[in-house]
């Protein structure tokens, strides 16, 4: 049986299983998670706790075994942990943690933790034996676009919501602007704006004036902010992977890869493949599918040829070359060459609207 983190409180409502896996990458979730079902096993009589931290393929799993089987000295009840640091048992942990879950005791509540899963994992006959032996809890992390929502509840959960209207949106998203990417230091803000403030309704001064920048951005998201066109917000994330000191080079590798993709996919339609095998073939799937398939139809083989140019001028210059119209500093010509990519996914205006608007100036540091 497998559920999300959100409903394992409501799971739990309705008594234990066995076996609890929790797996994900979100530590705060997952943590949250492990301490929601502990607090549970104490309150239903689980008065012993053993914890085995699974280190290295030569861990001996004979000591779990045993503990699975042996009557507890302090408690009719107790809570094994099993913790899975590098997501991977084994051999020999495979086919130990298979003869554990079928041998369980009724006095035993088992707890097992993992870090994020790959198919393969998934799929493998350990991982069936704990999900067939009990319940899987899923971890997934906030996205962006799920943040504001997230910080709203955790606000309501703590008497302090913020206002309702626009001010009160505004506020979530400069909250969530300093924590992207950043879930237990996104916690912490919370706690501080608990300590601070009474409780009541939190105004956006409020947010500003205690909420610190701690966001932490993954360069595998910037192609997401790119193809979605959300400008002001690829600039931030160039300053913030700029100050945790990503290299230069994987961020253009990023950004010139969707230009190829790109291009690829608009040169496949061109020549009269349909849009999901011109997908296909590009390697383009998951959300970025759903980005190609509104942007491409409306794109130029001329601009994606100049994007092309632009993106092997940015290549030089991040490697040390220079270019006489472009930015000696690497992520200033970073700044450049993603401007450049969202203009080019710009929608074009419908014929007759402000024909005759004059153009609006776009500041940046990035020149």
């Amino acid at each position: 049986m497998q559920i999300k983190a959100e409903a394992l409180a409501g799971h739990l409502a309705k008594g234990l299983k066995p076996v609890y896996t929790v797996h994900g990458d979100e530590p705060l979730l997952a943590q949250e998670a492990a301490d929601l079902l502990r607090a549970e096993a104490r309150r239903q009589g689980y008065g012993e706790r053993q914890v085995f931290i699974v280190s290295g393929a030569y861990f001996d799993w004979g000591p779990v075994i045993a503990a699975s089987q042996a009557m507890s000295l302090f408690a009719e009840r107790q809570l094994i942990e099993i913790r899975i640091p590098g997501g991977k048992p084994g051999k020999d942990g495979s086919e130990a943690l298979q003869r554990y879950c079928e041998g369980l005791p009724p006095d035993v509540l088992t707890l097992v933790t993992l870090p994020r899963l790959d198919k393969t994992q998934l799929s493998s006959a350990w991982f069936t034996a704990l999900d067939t032996a009990g319940v899987t809890v899923r971890v997934d992390p906030v996205e962006r676009r799920e943040l504001p929502a997230w910080i709203a509840r955790r606000l309501q959960q703590q008497g302090q919501p913020v206002a309702a209207g626009p001010e009160g949106q505004q506020a979530l998203e400069f909250f969530a602007d300093r924590v992207e990417g950043n879930l237990l230091a996104a916690h912490q803000e919370l706690q501080k704006l608990a300590l601070l403030h009474p409780q009541g309704e939190l105004s956006l001064q409020q947010i500003e004036a205690a909420v610190l920048d701690v966001a932490r951005f993954d360069v595998f998201k910037l192609s997401e902010a790119l193809l979605s066109g959300r400008v002001a917000r690829v600039l931030r994330m160039l300053d913030g992977l700029k100050a945790e000191g990503e290299a230069a080079v994987l961020v253009h590798w990023t950004m010139a890869e969707d230009i190829r993709a790109l291009k690829r996919v608009h040169d496949a339609m061109a020549s009269g493949k349909p849009l999901p095998m011109a997908l296909r073939e590009a390697r383009v799937w998951g959300p970025k599918e759903r980005l190609f398939e509104r942007l491409v139809p409306q794109l130029g083989g001329a601009a994606l040829s100049r994007l092309l140019v632009a993106a092997q001028i940015c290549d030089g210059i991040v490697k040390g070359l220079r270019h006489p119209e472009w930015p000696t500093d690497p992520w200033e010509a970073l700044g450049r060459l993603a401007m450049m990519l969202e203009q080019a996914l710009r929608p074009s205006p419908a014929p007759g609207a402000a024909a005759h608007a004059a153009p609006t100036a776009v500041k940046t540091r990035y020149g």
